[in-house]
């Protein structure tokens, strides 16, 4: 089968792919379509380590194949988002209702496709740069079969980190301002997040003036091409600010554009030894620097809840789909990501 393989020196759409099937507690997905985040990049360039060979994707979406033994909640035909989160759901954290904490789910990357004749790590509990793949029962999350799978598939990703992070993490409330630094597919997820939960004035800033449409049609009240405008519109600072983009001076920037008792949010991810500053002294006024990984998010609560708020017309999936490439074409794909063309290129299978 096809499927996108990073060997450490170069990435392949390769033919000679395999899976195996599905043992208990586990499902087997033919992935239709799957969206290119920039963490899938990452590992490309480094900022991310992780081992290799290792088949990329992480987002996506398709429809049950088979089911191993002991899974009930989907079954062969259901059409499914797929989750990163392979949470064992039995530890302290799960119990808690914080999977996103579940050790069991960090840093043990599987190994369930073979190519000529040697394993291939598995990125994220998923690889969704597949035709076919192996995800624990947990991450699969059944979604009505009239949402088209190339929007539902960033569902996974984009949608559970950024809609997530406002929602589940820093919790904005009515009424609350927010500015939000990058507005790529996490900024204009945060974005609409934001416009959920009520918040009064929403400030997008992005270096790019060609983004200023799609973030206002997302839920931004402003458009700003540079964080020294902000405080023209909110003289006090923000209630909250998310830092979409994974460079260090920006998160600095967000902190510095904090009201009291404000909240930075980190969601971009710079390198792994990167390292950001600040003037303690500007956090004595209740003021709070929040890390959030997958939007601190219950996928399987979160996905079927976002399907829900997307049928309703509420929450925004097809525009951010930009750009649709069939898997062969995932150079091209690549170099709109890299080149910030897109909010989301979805490749298909």
């Amino acid at each position: 089968m096809r499927g996108v393989v990073f060997d450490g020196r170069q990435v392949q759409v390769v033919g000679d792919l395999a899976v195996r099937e599905p043992g208990p507690g586990e499902v087997l997905v033919a992935v239709a379509a799957a969206g290119l985040c920039h963490s899938d990049l990452s590992v490309v360039d480094g900022t991310i380590p992780f081992p290799v060979p290792v088949v990329l994707g992480h987002e996506g979406a398709g429809v049950v194949e088979a089911v191993g033994a002991g899974v009930t909640h989907v079954a062969p035909g259901d059409h499914v988002a797929l989750s990163t989160l392979a949470n064992c759901g039995t530890c302290p954290e799960c119990d808690r209702g914080r999977p996103t904490m579940c050790r069991q789910a960090i840093g043990r990357p599987g190994k369930p496709f073979t190519r000529r004749n040697s394993l291939v790590h598995q990125f994220a509990a998923s690889s969704a740069f597949a035709e076919r793949t192996v995800v624990k029962a947990v991450q699969a999350v059944r979604i009505p079969k009239d949402i088209p799978l190339r929007s539902a598939a960033l569902i996974g990703c984009g949608v559970l980190t950024g809609v997530g992070a406002v929602l589940n993490r820093a919790r904005v409330d009515h009424g609350d301002s927010v500015v939000v630094i990058g507005t790529g597919g996490i900024g204009l997820n945060v974005l609409q997040g934001a416009r959920l939960a009520g918040a009064l004035r929403i400030v997008a800033v992005d270096a790019d003036p060609a983004k200023a449409e799609a973030a206002r049609r997302f839920g931004a009240t402003d458009f700003l091409t540079s964080a020294e405008g902000v405080r023209d519109i909110l003289p006090t600072g923000a209630d909250h600010a998310f830092e979409c983009v994974g460079r260090v001076e920006l998160i600095r920037q967000a902190i510095d554009l904090l009201d009291r008792h404000g909240q930075a949010v980190l969601l971009g991810v710079p390198p792994a030894t990167a390292e950001a500053s600040f003037l303690v002294s500007s956090l004595y006024l209740d003021k709070s620097v929040l890390g959030c990984r997958y939007g601190s998010s219950r996928p399987q609560r979160d996905i079927a809840l976002y399907a829900e708020l997307y049928r309703q017309g509420r929450l925004l999936l097809d525009e951010l789909v930009t750009a649709v490439h069939p898997v062969e074409d995932f150079a091209k794909a690549r170099a709109d990501a890299e080149a910030g063309r897109v909010a989301r290129a979805v490749l298909t299978f």
